[in-house]
């Protein structure tokens, strides 16, 4: 299963739309990390720094969306600040999550 471009929700692998919202689903890519709260913060800014993607969710051990953030070539410095600290809260919330890097072809 992966999920949903649009809204988040599992839809199977071979979709080519999303049977809850219907946004197309070719295209797209996942890959997923589970990471302790102590490497979230620098495995995003790894993934980022890779390119390609456009779109990073942070789910928490129970699976439940935390952040969800679009990703734009242009995410640098003072515009990536503001992620950077809702990943530092969220950090000190939680002990382990699930990254979940979206990539378009």
């Amino acid at each position: 299963m992966v999920h949903c471009v649009k809204c988040g929700k599992d839809v199977p692998g071979d979709a080519n739309y999303c049977p809850y919202c219907g946004s197309p689903q070719r295209g797209v890519k996942q890959a997923i990390y589970e990471v302790s709260s102590d490497d979230l913060i620098e495995k995003v800014k790894e993934v980022i720094r890779k390119g390609k993607v456009s779109r990073i969710i942070v789910k928490n051990e129970k699976d439940e969306t935390l952040l969800e953030m679009p990703v734009t070539v242009g995410l640098v410095g003072a515009l990536l600040a503001p992620w950077v600290a809702a990943l530092g809260v969220i950090a000190a919330l939680v002990t382990r999550c699930k990254i979940i890097v979206e990539e378009r072809d």
